[in-house]
């Protein structure tokens, strides 16, 4: 989640610089920061279940997942801190760009969503190592993922809603669709509805 305020034009080395000094998140859209609102219950519950959900099915393998604290390098100086991200490649704890990032997630909000829906999905295309680009909705149990095969192919959408099975072979990972929403009132409330109707239909 992000907001636009107006700063002097900075290089990437001096958002990295600046931005380190500050208490407040910022992204930086290769001109000036854009600062980091705060979110919802459900949306930090949603980006919870993400991370437990990477981290445990990445253990043991060459991958990590990251976020939402590690920059991703994009179009120009942008970078962006998407809310967790899957990279295969070993760097230097120190390092403030990560490098060799497959796969991107962001949890959508009513603040971001022109902003991850349009202006991240430019700018992630255009990072050849970037292979699937993932979008949780907040509104409803569902995703939108963007995925190819190799990095100057196009992205090939796809939705995914409740009861669906987000499959990630450039990673070697599978994770449920519900399983991001557990204990958000969304996965509830479709559970709830979900049973009437079962009730209904007997």
């Amino acid at each position: 989640m992000s907001i636009a305020r107006q700063y002097p034009r900075m290089t990437r080395d001096e958002f990295l610089d600046w931005a380190a000094a500050r208490e407040q998140r910022y992204e930086f859209d290769g001109f000036q920061p854009v600062a980091m609102t705060g979110g919802t219950v459900g949306h930090s519950q949603i980006a919870q279940n993400m991370y437990y959900a990477l981290r445990r099915r990445l253990e043991g393998t060459r991958c990590r997942s990251l976020g939402p604290d590690a920059g991703v390098a994009t179009i120009g100086d942008a970078v962006r801190y998407p809310d967790a991200l899957v990279t295969c490649t070993k760097g230097p704890d120190k390092d403030r760009i990560v490098p060799g990032v497959v796969v991107v997630f962001e949890v959508l909000s009513p603040s971001s969503e022109r902003t991850d829906r349009i202006e991240k999905l430019r700018e992630y295309n255009a990072v050849s190592s970037i292979l699937r680009y993932v979008i949780l909705e907040f509104t409803s149990v569902g995703l939108t993922v963007y995925a190819r095969s190799k990095g100057d192919d196009p992205w090939i959408a796809t939705p995914l809603i409740a009861g669906d099975v987000l499959r990630m072979p450039e990673i070697g990972i599978e994770i449920p669709v519900d399983e991001f929403y557990e204990g958000t009132d969304l996965l509830a409330r479709r559970e709830v509805d979900t049973g009437q109707a079962s009730t209904a239909a007997s």
